[in-house]
């Protein structure tokens, strides 16, 4: 039985840097009475989880662990707004943003997540759940999202798609057998320093769980790249020329496996 309460004291006893309010997440698509429902649910789950985190004591593991509250909504914008104004209220250190990267198009994902972003407070930190593939971190950022995860790049790796500048390659192919160059040749990662594609390849088709390590790592960093260069680019003003230049690298990444 996982309740709220029990949910924070999960999460303090592992001492991770962020915590999260227990929250529902809907399918999609979904009615707008469930929608309500999970949202109510949603809110009072997380007044339950911020009464919890004032009456303990912080983490032994880590004393400056926050716990961020998740809204709720579906894909009903007033839902959101209404879902957020009641969390906001209750003020948490930061706000994340649940149940999108469920299945509804990505303009669709990025309205909702927009709408809902604008609902938040500019000083607290707004994350985005369950998100994306690279060529849509950018429209996000550009909604208003300060952070975002995904399984995408660790669950990639370990089926041997790995992420470069000039799109995704599949290095269990017969192609990289003999293949000297590193995955990416623009990379700075330790894996495109040290290892190359024939040895990723040799460890993917015999199985070494070092081969998921090596893609893992590759591809975590090809991600937090991009991010850092999206905080460049917005610090220079250019962020419409380096939007165009991810769209262009990013169009022949379309197969990638989801």
């Amino acid at each position: 039985m996982l309740t709220p309460e029990k949910a924070i004291e999960v999460q303090r006893a592992l001492g991770s840097d962020i915590g999260m309010a227990l929250d529902e997440c809907i399918e999609y698509p979904g009615t707008r009475e469930r929608a309500a429902s999970a949202a109510g649910r949603t809110l009072a789950w997380a007044r339950r989880s911020k009464k919890e985190i004032e009456t303990r004591a912080p983490s032994d593991t880590n004393p400056q662990q926050v716990f961020f509250a998740i809204v709720q909504g579906g894909t009903f914008q007033d839902l959101r707004r209404e879902n957020a104004a009641e969390l906001v209220a209750l003020d948490f250190p930061g706000y994340a943003i649940g149940g999108l990267a469920v299945g509804e198009p990505h303009e669709l994902s990025c309205e909702i997540a927009g709408e809902t972003a604008a609902c938040l407070p500019p000083d607290r930190p707004r994350y985005l759940m369950g998100v994306g593939k690279p060529e849509q971190l950018l429209d996000y950022v550009r909604c208003g999202i300060d952070m975002m995860d995904c399984v995408l790049p660790t669950r990639n790796a370990r089926n041997g798609y790995l992420y470069t500048r000039r799109g995704p390659l599949h290095i269990k192919n017969a192609e990289f057998i003999d293949d000297p160059r590193p995955i990416d040749e623009t990379c700075a990662c330790v894996v495109c320093r040290r290892y190359s594609r024939a040895y990723l390849c040799h460890l993917f088709r015999a199985n070494e769980i070092l081969g998921a390590i090596l893609n893992t790592h590759h591809n975590l960093y090809f991600f937090l790249d991009i991010m850092k260069a999206i905080r460049e680019a917005i610090a220079f003003g250019n962020l419409s020329r380096f939007s165009s230049e991810l769209q262009a690298r990013s169009g022949s990444g379309s197969s990638i496996v989801e």
